[in-house]
């Protein structure tokens, strides 16, 4: 453990890291160009952005997976060159992903010994394990399969592994997207202590306001370039979200005049075993979402929503009556035909679900398009169509692309979200399904997409949003529910829905738990 240090003590201190004059090039476009960053002991720094800012970029240079093209890193005043991961823990820097590296299959002390150096003996190493978790409140059985445990339980085991190589610099990538409210203020301790000890964090978000609440320091990059270095308490989240994006960011409003009118989407007592041995089970589910209303289904990921949107899709069929799409019994159906019946889907994974990366954007909107669109005639596709499509969405989304009919990979993971969500929006839809509608894209991106999904529902399309995001919801959903191991609590409005409420149902507690004495709805 090291040793306390004051954020103030540390600042008078050289920095920890120095990244000077980071640049990176690919081809000739720069992801980084001429970055410079400090790091402090006992210093909680924010590295904020919106998608292709090139954020990425370069916490994968100070963690050693990519080398800059110029510029140098340098510890404790050292100059250093990683030659990959290993390389930098050796050096104390230590990194938690967005996407977890876990086998689902092998136990949490066998899936924290793939990540070590093999130098201690698996006995040893489980009881440091269970050590280390309880020492930090992240307790965690060495012995239980990883399949078995929570996603927030999850990532306690990356935080964990990490923690059992003492790293000096921690980096943490959007640690906050899976968790509960509970269990983000329960990593919020954890940061803080670690702090406290003398180690320093480059914590990467895009919810500012936990920014605000947790880091001393924030660096904005725009354009591969750093802009800025502030005071994140000094500033509000909306001059933040102004540095990121260097222009305000609307205000996400719903029509006036909206008005509901028949259930357009019904699912009654749907049951349904899943494909994967190590899915979720959907037990009992019924709701409805009427044309004109948006409904929001929320839960902490892997109680339910894939399966629930899969079944929604028709990727895996139910019985017949158990979905039930503008009047019809659907459950029998095929995505195509459901797509037929005027509904339109989005699925929580861009690559690879939503599109095929490696296929451009134009054949990508014919993927999903040609159900119900005029890009196919007499069998033959209509390839000024299909440009047609991406042309505009590329406008009406305000998606960046280096050219008019890229592949979906080199889009930033912000503009092919606003690219999939968009090509289904535009085809005016009656039905809308969309998974996780702004996972991981920055504000300016994550205020288009939710005023599109408002603005089709005052056109009179029922729209489904399943979102680990409580702050999307309440910004947009007229109702919401909660899934909890394959189970969907009551509906209930926006506004009896509080922050405490649907934090509770999301960890498994009952609906009459979590009446609240005194409590702020999260949409007042």
């Amino acid at each position: 453990m090291l040793d306390p240090v004051s954020a103030k003590e540390a600042s008078a201190r050289a920095p920890l890291l120095q990244a000077i004059g980071i640049t990176k090039l690919y081809g000739n476009f720069p992801a980084n160009d001429a970055v410079s960053l400090d790091l402090y002991a006992g210093e909680i720094h924010a590295l904020l952005g919106e998608n292709g800012a090139g954020k990425s970029t370069l916490v994968k240079i100070i963690y050693g997976l990519i080398q800059p093209t110029e510029g140098e890193l340098r510890w404790k005043g050292e100059r250093i060159v990683l030659a990959g991961p290993s390389d930098a823990r050796a050096h104390g820097i230590g990194m938690v992903f967005q996407h977890f590296s876990l086998f689902d299959n092998l136990t949490v002390a066998e899936n924290v010994a793939l990540g070590l150096d093999g130098k201690e003996g698996f006995a040893a190493m489980s009881a440091r394990l269970a050590q280390v978790s309880r020492d930090y409140g992240l307790p965690l059985d060495p012995k239980r399969e990883v399949w078995r445990l929570s996603v927030g339980e999850r990532q306690r085991i990356e935080i964990v592994r990490m923690l059992m190589q003492n790293p000096q610099l921690l980096i943490l990538d959007e640690p906050t997207a899976v968790l509960t409210p509970q269990e983000a203020d329960q990593l919020f301790v954890v940061l803080e202590r670690l702090k406290i000890e003398g180690r320093a964090i480059l914590y990467i978000s895009h919810k500012l306001d936990e920014v605000k609440r947790l880091c001393d320091t924030a660096t904005i990059l725009r354009g591969g370039k750093k802009v800025a270095t502030c005071n994140p308490r000094a500033e509000t989240a909306s001059s933040l979200a102004r540095m990121m994006v260097g222009a305000d960011i609307g205000i996400v409003k719903a029509a006036t005049t909206r008005a509901t009118t028949v259930p357009r989407l019904a699912v009654q007592n749907l049951s349904l075993s899943p494909d994967d041995p190590h899915g979720v089970y959907l037990k009992d589910i019924t709701f409805e979402v009427k044309g004109g209303e948006i409904l929001g289904i929320a839960g902490v990921a892997g109680n339910g929503q894939d399966e629930l949107f899969a079944a929604l899709s028709g990727e895996q069929l139910t019985s017949d009556g158990a979905v039930v799409i503008e009047g019809a019994a659907a459950g029998h159906l095929s995505v195509t035909a459901r797509r037929r019946l005027g509904a339109a889907f989005v699925p929580e994974e861009r690559l690879g679900h939503g599109t095929a990366p490696r296929m451009k954007l134009s054949e990508n909107a014919l993927l999903t398009g040609h159900a119900a669109s005029h890009m196919v005639h007499y069998g033959f596709v209509d390839r000024p169509a299909t440009l047609a499509t991406v042309d505009r969405t590329t406008t009406a989304f305000d998606v960046r692309k280096a050219k008019r009919d890229p592949e979906a990979v080199s889009l930033s993971g912000g503009n092919l979200q606003k690219f999939i969500v968009g090509r289904e929006i535009l085809r005016e839809p009656g039905v809308l399904v969309v998974s996780q509608p702004t996972w991981g894209v920055d504000a300016g991106a994550a205020a288009v997409i939710r005023q599109a999904l408002l603005d089709l529902s005052g056109r009179g399309t029922a729209v489904l949003v399943i979102s680990q995001d409580l702050d999307e919801l309440a910004e947009i959903a007229d109702r919401i529910a909660v899934m909890f191991h394959g189970r969907l609590s009551e509906t209930m409005s926006a506004r009896e829905a509080t922050r405490e409420k649907l934090g509770l149902l999301m960890g498994g507690a009952s609906a009459a738990a979590t009446e609240p004495e005194a409590a702020h709805a999260i949409g007042a």
